[in-house]
This record gives structure tokens, C-alpha cells and sequence, in this order.
């Protein structure tokens, strides 16, 4: 075995549990991420990237002959932040330029989305629930998993994209998407055995409410955006 095999296979053990050091670091990236979202800060896009690099191959186990529970839901939603969040990296610098905002301000100034804004991510929000707990059974998880858990699984993948679109557009909507995925996504982590990613977002938990208030803040006393075409019509 190689360096690179050893650190990808590296475990830390815990009140009896192995746990990947890819999981703490990968949850690590995510929070600092997090932060430099709530801060509204380009650099919250790639180092979000890393994170969930790190994290699709945890998740993902099966396919690297872990001994935990594949949560595919939670593997390919990975797939698609890191779609999402190169639209959030362009769209934030595209903005930050627009307005002439420099490095040490926030890249973007926070609103509500419209009513036909939200319709949209709530239909989708959904439909994409169905789709996908339909899509999640056919594969199946790798164990006799009950039908619970695809509905779970759907529920965190597709409210992640929500939040992560949602973010990217720089609405306040995008924090309560997060408390709606957390409910769910917390105890079916735990339920699973990626404890640092439970740990981790019960935290985010208390990030999320406070970035909230100050999002709300922002967007009520700072001056809108100019938005390219290119963006607005997004």
C-alpha cells in the first residue's frame, strides 16, 4: 500500500468506532465553507468544492469496500454541489465585479426570493422528492434498508441542491432550506454511522440560524445588487 493509499484508508477510532479522517476533513472544508458563506465570501465556493470531494468518497463506501452504510443520496448530492457550486463561484465574482465590490466586502447583497422564485424551488423541491426516492429504492442501498430511508435520502439530496441553488442566488430562503434539510439529515447520519457528519451538523444547526439574522439584516439595510443579464436571467 502507497502513501496515498494509506491516506485515503487512514481511520481515527473513537468510543469504538472507526471513522475516516476524510470524513473530518471533508466536514471541515464544508464548515469553513459554510462560514465564508455566511460572510458572503468568493472563497466559500471552492474550499466548499474540496469538501465535498472529500466527502463523495465517504459516502460512497460501498464502492470503496467500507464497512458503513452507503448513503447514495448523500454521495451524489456531493456531484451535484459541486455543479451548483461553480455557478455560485461565477455568479459571486460576476456580481463582486459588477458592483465594484473589493475583497474585504461581502461579494453580494442578500434578498428574499420572489414569490415566483420560491414557487419554483418548492415545485421542484417535490417533484425532485419523488423522483428521486423512486430512483433511490430501484438502486437499492447495499442492506435491507425500509422504505423510510429512501424518502430520508431523497429529502437531504434534493433540499441540498434548494439550498445550494438558493445560495448561489444570494436569497435569505436559502437558510431555512438548510434548517429543513438538517431535521432530516441529522438523525439519518447518525442512524448510518458518519457521526462527525451528524456532529458536524448539529453545529451547522446554530451557524444556520445566526447566518440567518445576519442575511436578513443585510438584506434590509443594504443598498441591491446590479446583476448582469447573463446572471438575472439565470
Amino acid at each position: 500500500m502507497n502513501w496515498l493509499e494509506r491516506l485515503f484508508e487512514a481511520q481515527l477510532t473513537i468510543a469504538g468506532h472507526a471513522i475516516y479522517w476524510r470524513e473530518i476533513v471533508g466536514n471541515l472544508f464544508g464548515f469553513a465553507s459554510a462560514i465564508g458563506g455566511l460572510r458572503r465570501r468568493v472563497w466559500a465556493w471552492p474550499v466548499g468544492i474540496i469538501g465535498n470531494a472529500l466527502l463523495f468518497t465517504v459516502f460512497f463506501g460501498v464502492a470503496f469496500a467500507s464497512s458503513q452504510q452507503p448513503l447514495f443520496g448523500q454521495a451524489a448530492r456531493q456531484v451535484f454541489f459541486i455543479g451548483t457550486s461553480i455557478y455560485g463561484w461565477y455568479r459571486w465574482s460576476q456580481i463582486r465585479a459588477l458592483n465594484h465590490h473589493d475583497g474585504h466586502q461581502p461579494a453580494i447583497t442578500p434578498r428574499w426570493a420572489t414569490s415566483r422564485e420560491r414557487m419554483g424551488y418548492v415545485g421542484f423541491w417535490v417533484a425532485g422528492l419523488v423522483m428521486a426516492q423512486w430512483v433511490f429504492a430501484a438502486v437499492g442501498a447495499g442492506f435491507p434498508a425500509p422504505r423510510w430511508y429512501f424518502w430520508c435520502d431523497a429529502w437531504i439530496f434534493v433540499g441540498s441542491i434548494v439550498a445550494t441553488y438558493a445560495m448561489a442566488r444570494g436569497w435569505n430562503d436559502f437558510w431555512l432550506a438548510w434548517i429543513a434539510v438538517d431535521i432530516v439529515g441529522v438523525p439519518l447520519l447518525w442512524h448510518s454511522g458518519y457521526y462527525p457528519s451528524a456532529i458536524l451538523y448539529i453545529v451547522y444547526a446554530g451557524l444556520v440560524i445566526y447566518g440567518f439574522t445576519v442575511w436578513l439584516k443585510a438584506s434590509r439595510t443594504e443598498q441591491p445588487d446590479r446583476e448582469p443579464e447573463s446572471v438575472t436571467a439565470a
